[in-house]
């Protein structure tokens, strides 16, 4: 793995412009960064990535097949008990997942490691499986990378895939989002127009303007019965809606569906480190309350029950003035894991997220920031496999 300079494509910004993928820079500070790229070798992606994203994610679903049954273990991740039924239900239907995507800290040298799981609501998904495929292409047919040069990153087909094998061509979906979030609205957007290639017919409503009609079904603002709904907002916070209540009852198929909840909660990550101690790609994590001492006075992180874009995240490290991000999470409960060092290329960190589509690990996306935390501004480099590395 390393960290090539390359020349960016000319009109780049014009063409992210017309493609509607306007919020490739934020506040006046690039999103999207093409000034270079990660290179990696194949045995590194195959082994070192998809490998163990396919195992973690089983082991994943795993955890979900301990925790349903478990009404304490529901408890103790601060899951509502007026949904916990309907949570057990859809994992007893196998009702289908979409997505999801794991983020590691990985620097070429040694096993990825966990940090946490976005298993409901992750985005930088156009940017994973078009706008950097497209990259890819171009850089090659101008020369700047050798015509072998590949790319982990299956993104797009396999949602074209996934969506097809759930619904029936011409089954109409709702997909929704909050307004006025443009990163938002754009993942929802490709969604929408990767389910149009899969055969079904999108519609967009926006997720606080859903209703409950008389019979307690889902409808959009001109009345449509939502049948199917993808929304690009969290479990937790649709618990807490008007219509919440309504949830377990209403005859909608959700994407994504409600076992994710489980799924979307830090809580996973002592769990998953109880179930399965020392794996090589999780670290050492503990419920606030419940790490020893000597686990105490190392290196580890705080992290909140739910949270988005690395909000409300407490770095503690012996000797080192502690690191906090700002937001609002934290009501539900904490866990503490283990710090690991993120990799750094020149005064950059990196993450690398890893998309789970239909359960198959399918590509990589790789965030950087100046600071420890990875965050919402954090910049979206692209990533090219070439066997010399």
């Amino acid at each position: 793995m390393q960290r090539i300079d390359l020349p960016e494509r000319p009109d780049w910004k014009e063409e992210a412009e017309r493609l509607g993928f306007g919020f490739h820079t934020m506040y006046g500070a690039p999103y999207w960064d093409e000034s270079h790229a990660y290179s990696f070798t194949l045995r590194e992606i195959e082994d070192d990535l998809e490998d163990p994203s396919q195992a973690l994610y089983g082991m994943c679903l795993d955890l979900v097949d301990r925790v349903v049954r478990d009404d304490a273990l529901l408890e103790k991740m601060a899951i509502p008990e007026a949904y916990r039924a309907w949570i057990r239900t859809s994992w007893e239907a196998g009702q289908p997942s979409l997505y999801g995507r794991f983020d590691f800290f990985y620097d070429g040298s040694g096993p990825a490691k966990l940090l946490e799981f976005n298993a409901d609501t992750p985005t930088a998904l156009y940017e994973t499986g078009f706008f950097q495929w497209m990259w890819l292409e171009q850089q090659m047919a101008a020369g700047v990378l050798p015509p072998e040069a590949d790319q982990f990153n299956s993104v797009q087909d396999r949602l074209i895939e996934r969506f097809a094998a759930m619904f029936a061509p011409g089954y109409h979906i709702h997909f929704a989002s909050s307004k006025d979030q443009d990163e938002d609205r754009a993942t929802v957007r490709y969604l929408e127009d990767c389910a149009r290639q899969a055969g079904l017919i999108p519609h967009f409503v926006a997720v606080e303007d859903i209703g409950v009609d008389g019979e307690g079904r889902f409808a959009d603002t001109e009345s449509h019965i939502i049948d199917a709904l993808f929304k690009l907002y969290p479990f937790e916070d649709m618990f807490r809606e008007d219509y919440g209540p309504y949830l377990p009852g209403a005859p909608v198929q959700l994407l994504e569906p409600p076992w994710k909840a489980i799924l979307s909660n830090k809580a996973i990550l002592p769990l998953l480190w109880e179930m399965f101690p020392d794996h090589p790609n999780l670290l050492p994590a503990f419920f606030e309350g419940e790490a020893d001492e000597g686990f105490l006075k190392g290196a580890h992180v705080r992290k909140p029950f739910f949270s988005r874009e690395g909000a409300n995240i407490t770095v503690l490290r012996p000797e080192v003035e502690d690191i906090t991000t700002p937001g609002h999470y934290g009501a539900e409960g904490h866990v503490l894991q283990a710090y690991a060092e993120p990799p750094k290329f020149g005064d950059d960190y990196v993450m690398i997220g890893s998309w789970i589509i239909g359960g198959q690990a399918s590509g990589i996306c790789l965030r950087e920031d100046k600071a420890l935390v990875t965050q919402d501004l954090s910049r979206f480099v692209p990533h090219v496999i070439l066997e010399e590395g």
